[in-house]
Formats: C-alpha cells, structure tokens, sequence
C-alpha cells in the first residue's frame, strides 16, 4: 500500500498543544494521529488509525490463538441486567445514562459483564457446551470527573474484554492462565515493558485479579515489587500485622495539656518539650492519628468514618477508597465538623468512636494498632492528647482498614525484601470473577449427573487505544515517534529530498517496488515542502525505516536511517528494494 504524503489527510503541528501534558497526548496531536473531538474524546486520523488497527491486529491473533471467539454487543445497554447485579447504583456518576423516548433508562456501557453472562444463558444449558471463551473489541464510555493524558485518561475508549466460562474452579483457573499467557505474548509484540501485579477486584468482584502495569513516570497506579519477586498494585498490598503485646507493665491512659498541636509535627515537638521520654525521644511513630472522611454510597448515602493510622504514615486515598468501594470517599467538611461537635478537629481520639459509641460513628483501624501497643493520640479536647492509651485496655475499633500509605523499604508482605515503589499505566487487567454474575443473571447448566450447576466466569481487559499511547510513551525520543514494526502504520517512509526529475522518479520507483513486495509505504511527494521539513516530519511521524532520496541519488546510493537506533546506512539504488524488504521482514 502506498501513501503519499502530497494527498494524506495530515497536518503536523510545529507547537505542543496547550492541553497536553504528557509526551504521548503531545506528540500524538502534533504528529497527526488523533486530535481532540470533545473533553476525553479523541478522533483517529489516517496515520493513527492505522497504528489503532495494528494494535487490535495483534491483540485479535491472540484471542483467537487460544480459541476465543470474537463477538459485539452494542454500546447502549438496559437498565435492568445491571440493576440485578446491583451496578447501576454502585457505578453512581461514573457512567454516562439516557432514556429514550418512551423513558426506558440505559447506560453507555462501561463494561459488560451482565450482556455476556445472559448471552451465554440464552444459548448453552449443559456441561457438554463449555468451556467457552467469547472477545469483543468495543468502545466504552465511563464519565472521568476530570479526563487527562489525551489517550490514557478519556471518557470514551475502546477495550478488549473477553470472558472465560467454566463448569469449575479447575476449569477456571486453566482459563485465566491461559489468558495471562496470551497477555504476555500481547505485551511482547507490541514492545512494551510490563510488571505483572497482586490486584483488587474493586466493583467487578471475584476471588483475585493481577494488572499488567507498564512501568512510567507518566502512570497514575503505583505499585511495588521486592526482590524476592512480590508485586502488588498499591492498593492490594497487605500490612505484615506484628504479633499483640502485653500491657501489664503499661501506665494508665493520662490526659495532658498539649497547646497549640493540631500536627503530628507540633505534637512531637511538644511532647518531646513537656513530657519527655526516659528511654529515646518521641516520634510521630508513636502517635496515633485519625482521619475523618465521608463516605457517599451509590443510593447517595453519607456516613461519616474515621480511620487511625500511626502519625508517621498518611491515609492513602486510592487505598482507602479501594477497601470501601463501592463508596466513594468525599473530604469532611466544616460544615460537617459542625453537625458533628464531639469530632473536635486536630485533636480526635478514639474514646468517643465506634458504632457502639455514644457517637456512632465507624472506626477502622491500621493493621500494626495491634492490641498492646500504646499511643499518644487527641483527647477529644481543644489543646489536650491522652498518653499511653493503650489499644485492646483503653480503646477498641469496628475493624481494620488497608488504607496508610505504603513506602519505599517496607517489608514486602510475604518476607521477601524491601519494597521499593513505581509508577505505572494499566494495560490489562484479569479476574477470578467466579460466580458473582452468574448467580445474579441465573447462569446454570446441568453437570454430568444431570444436576444444575452454576457456571463460574473468569473477566479480562486490555486497553486497545490506552496501548497506542503507552507504545507512544515508551518510544518516542527528543525528536518524535518512533513506532516499533509491529504496531507502526507504515514499514518505510521514503522522502524525496529534492526538487529535479531524478530524485523524484527515483522516489516513486523505489516505493513502486516496495508495494509490489506487500509492504506499506509511506512516500513525501510534496513539492513545494523544503527537504528540512520534511526530514523534521519524518521524525516526528515515527516510521521504524526512513529512506533519503536526495544528494547522493549522484553516487547511485540512498540513506536508510533506523528511527529509533538513529543508525544510517548507505544503500546502492539498484539493491535498495531488496534490503529494505528483507530488513522489513526479519522484523528489524
């Protein structure tokens, strides 16, 4: 195929577009691949569209390579289906909903776990039919509060979700791993670095999840890795919970005066002034904190909840919001200290908490406030804190909540080093959803015996256009893209640098022979575009081989450049279609 760029529906952008912030969503725009339709909605032009469908390309063989099959459901789903799973309150504002004419409610599907589980209820009733594994590459839309990062952070997008149905667990989990391979040679393919991590389920549900994370200072997830192997997504990770300490030796529970100490910093500092330690001096590690967040249910509810962390640890919001899912976490506000009067702010202990408690409000604690270990914490007093409250004697809790923050060089939960921390972007995500949905859709087949059994599902995402934009991250240089083969939507770019006959023909008979071979070229015939130009677009657009016809088409030779090692290479004209061809297909 040939594409020329004098007739390409293309316009480079010399500046960086004023919304973008990461180089991805920058280089995409200028280089005319997609461009900016509406907040978190992006159209796919020529060029991009192509590196779109290169992608699906790889992730379709894959899917079909373990013998899924492909179908597609639309994008404007039913309200009821969902209602029996009970996510269409649960996805509350996260979804974008409409009603037709006749006031039946719909959502523009986020997923769709619900469509595939009552297809397969529609047409399979016997162990005989299954396993079976059904794909679809479909836009979704979900309402980003504040859509960001062009591809990575939008509010429409295309996914590959597949679904696995089995008779059993064993059944299960031989489909999850086979998905989990297909995810790898994905992954491979496409050129990009991944970690596979320990994930929550969150409002999908199911028994375990792993997400495949490209590691880049651009990721919104952190995660950690030790190095005996352990990596969990931030959220999942658990606390090594220490073993209870006795408390016979402790002193009582004592109230001090302790002004102007609505900090841990200023109570430490305090502490250490007024009441200090025989032993060593006070740290915020001994110091307890508590948190006050409001939960909004998805029916629109608000609980006021308070968590207690150690002072030299902060609540990590995207951990606490993944334990209390599908709530979601809302600031607790001035207004809100008032209607509550005994939360007396900077200063709030755990003596008036607890559902039990005269105020009823729900306490949940770090797993290291292990019962014996003793706290400076607030008196529920302006300027006051209570020493050596002793947790199990003096205080107790409604339960245990994953929520501090986690930090580089804690111990990894299964003892296998120190952690260290990263960002990264989520390419792929796989469930052990096993009966959620179909015990609420009614999804049963007759086993063997003859009895009915409920099918268990296994859930698996990736992220077709996400995956555009993480190659693009991870390629690109200084100067612009730098596509691999697999994905870039053309083999060669071939630039006519120069405005005589010769070079031109020379030009055109070169990508002549190139097409003939089943290879894409992409041709700069423009001419009235200076040959700096349109060596700067070449860059910029990324093809993995560019060709220079130009000075040296005198000497009988062209320059093949690699675009991303920057490696030139003198090629005589009458060979250069046969090196370019087999360096195409050799995959270099």
């Amino acid at each position: 195929m040939l594409l020329r760029m004098s007739t390409l529906f293309l316009r480079t952008l010399r500046e960086d577009p004023a919304d973008a912030e990461v180089p991805s969503h920058r280089l995409l725009v200028r280089a005319g691949y997609i461009r900016r339709a509406a907040p978190g909605g992006y159209t796919w032009l020529p060029l991009g569209y192509r590196v779109f469908r290169n992608v699906e390309r790889v992730v379709r063989e894959e899917m079909d390579a373990v013998g899924a099959q492909e179908v597609n459901f639309p994008a404007l789903l039913p309200r009821e289906p969902y209602e029996a799973t009970g996510r269409w309150s649960e996805y509350g504002d996260n979804v974008f909903r409409v009603r037709d004419r006749r006031g039946a409610d719909f959502m523009l599907a986020p997923t769709h776990e619900e469509l595939f589980t009552l297809l397969v209820k529609d047409l399979y009733s016997s162990y005989k039919d299954l396993p079976v594994v059904l794909y679809q590459i479909q836009t979704k839309f979900r309402d980003e509060a504040r859509p960001r990062a062009g591809l990575l952070r939008g509010r429409e997008f295309v996914m590959k979700d597949s679904y696995s149905f089995d008779v059993d667990d064993a059944g299960l989990r031989a489909s999850y791993e086979r998905h989990r391979e297909a995810y790898v040679r994905i992954f491979e393919r496409l050129g990009l670095e991944y970690v596979v991590v320990a994930a929550v389920s969150g409002a999908m549900g199911g028994s375990a999840s792993e997400e495949f994370l490209h590691p880049s200072p651009v990721g919104e997830d952190v995660f950690v890795r030790s190095p005996g192997g352990y990596a969990a997504n931030v959220e999942a990770v658990t606390t090594a919970v220490p073993p209870p300490l006795p408390w016979d030796d402790a002193p009582a529970a004592h109230v001090e005066d302790t002004p102007d100490t609505p900090t841990i910093d200023a109570l430490v500092a305090v502490a250490n002034e007024r009441f200090p330690r025989a032993d060593r001096p006070w740290t915020a590690a001994d110091t307890l904190k508590n948190v006050v967040v409001l939960l909004r249910s998805p029916g629109g509810a608000r609980e006021p909840l308070v968590v207690g962390v150690p002072g030299d640890r902060e609540v990590d919001p995207k951990r606490l919001e993944a334990a209390v899912a599908p709530a979601e976490v809302e600031p607790f506000t001035e207004a809100d200290f008032a209607d509550h009067p005994e939360l007396v702010r900077g200063y709030i202990g755990p003596q008036v908490l607890g559902k039990d408690s005269a105020s009823g409000i729900r306490y949940l604690l770090d797993p290291r406030v292990v019962d014996g270990t003793r706290w400076v914490t607030g008196a529920n007093e302006p300027g006051r804190h209570v020493f050596d409250l002793v947790k199990g004697r003096d205080f107790g809790a409604d339960g245990t909540v994953e929520a501090a923050e986690v930090r580089a060089g804690d111990e990894a939960p299964d003892g296998s080093g120190p952690l260290e921390t990263a960002r990264g972007m989520e390419l792929g995500h796989i469930f052990q959803l096993g009966r959620k949905y179909a015990d609420a859709l009614g999804l049963r087949v007759l086993d063997e015996s003859g009895k009915l059994v409920t099918v268990t599902m296994g859930s698996y995402g990736i992220g077709v256009s996400r995956a555009v934009a993480a190659v693009a991250e991870s390629t690109h240089d200084e100067l612009g893209l730098a596509w691999p083969r697999e994905v870039a939507p053309a083999d060669v770019h071939v630039v006519a640098a120069g405005k005589d006959d010769a070079v031109r023909a020379a030009a055109e008979d070169l990508s002549a022979q190139l097409v003939a071979a089943g290879l894409t070229v992409l041709l700069d015939d423009r001419a009235r575009v200076s040959p700096g130009v349109k060596f700067k677009d070449a860059e910029l657009l990324g093809m993995p081989t560019i060709v220079t016809v130009g000075k040296s088409l005198a000497d009988g030779v062209l320059e093949v450049r690699d675009r991303a090692s920057g490696e030139r290479t003198d090629v005589a004209v009458v060979e250069a279609a046969e090196r370019l061809v087999a360096l195409v297909r050799a995959g270099a």
